[in-house]
């Protein structure tokens, strides 16, 4: 009996000789014609066969390969690229806006020409006990402590603090604001204190007044620091009481002091 490992063996060397001899006879100018050389050729087609698919289907996943290689880096390409684009897009909406607040200025302040500086908002205090910003301009712009901070939209606030290039404002939503203002309809006197909150009070007002939800209430310009006329805010809620001498009023200010990036100095 002939081991296991011969025969393997045997089998693999007739394996060769044959296509050996395949090879050998396929280079030959004229087709076989012997049945010899016929058997030879049917016993080793289907394993050259099966050789050539082998090599044609590594050689298609090598391309594979190499080609998704290609695709992941420009796909990492076209990503840069995109978020270069979406960077230049939100650039020229940021501008637009600017662009926006910019002529609201120029169309507030174009009836006052020299009598204002504008100025950008560089720091917010973040303690919930004060209600201040910091400004980029200063005493050599101009600026004075008292000076009145305003908007298009109405009244920010006053220059507590200067310095050379920068300045502290008081904002009117602060606890140590005071505003002398009025109705604008009804010209009904009182003061708009701040409450450190996102809103204010009008304080002072005599209950017997008749004052409304939805007016405007403006500055007066008694106080000598805001100029007359300017807006503060709309009343959103009336309280009185009988025992009181006051109205309880509240008002939402005209201006939102969260989303304010510029401002203007009233220069005096």
């Amino acid at each position: 009996m002939f081991s296991q490992k011969l025969i393997i063996f045997v089998g693999l060397a007739l394996f060769i000789a044959i296509n050996l001899i395949a090879m050998t006879m396929s280079n030959k100018e004229s087709l076989p014609t012997s049945g010899i050389e016929r058997l030879f050729i049917s016993i080793t087609s289907p394993f050259q066969m099966a050789v050539t698919k082998t090599i044609h289907f590594t050689r298609n996943i090598w391309g594979t390969y190499f080609m998704s290689i290609v695709a992941v880096k420009e796909n990492i390409e076209l990503k840069k690229q995109l978020g270069e684009i979406v960077e230049i897009r939100n650039r020229y909406e940021e501008l637009e806006l600017e662009n926006i607040r910019l002529k609201k200025f120029v169309n507030f302040t174009s009836t006052k020409p020299n009598t204002y500086v504008a100025a950008q908002i560089i720091a917010r205090d973040p303690s919930p006990w004060f209600k201040t910003i910091m400004i980029d301009k200063g005493t050599k712009d101009g600026l004075v402590k008292g000076s009145p901070v305003l908007v298009p939209e109405g009244i920010v606030g006053q220059i507590i603090k200067v310095a050379k290039n920068y300045s502290r404002v008081l904002l009117i939503t602060d606890r140590n604001s005071a505003v002398d203002s009025l109705v604008q309809n009804s010209r009904v006197r009182g003061i708009v204190k701040g409450n450190n909150e996102d809103n204010c009070s009008f304080v002072y007002t005599l209950r017997k007044d008749e004052v409304k939800e939805g007016e405007m209430i403006i500055s007066s310009g008694l106080d000598q620091v805001f100029p007359k006329g300017m807006k503060i805010g709309k009343i959103t809620k009336v309280t009185k009481i009988h025992s009181q001498l006051f109205q309880d009023i509240t008002l939402e200010t005209s201006v939102d002091f969260n989303k304010i990036e510029e401002v203007l100095v009233f220069k005096k």
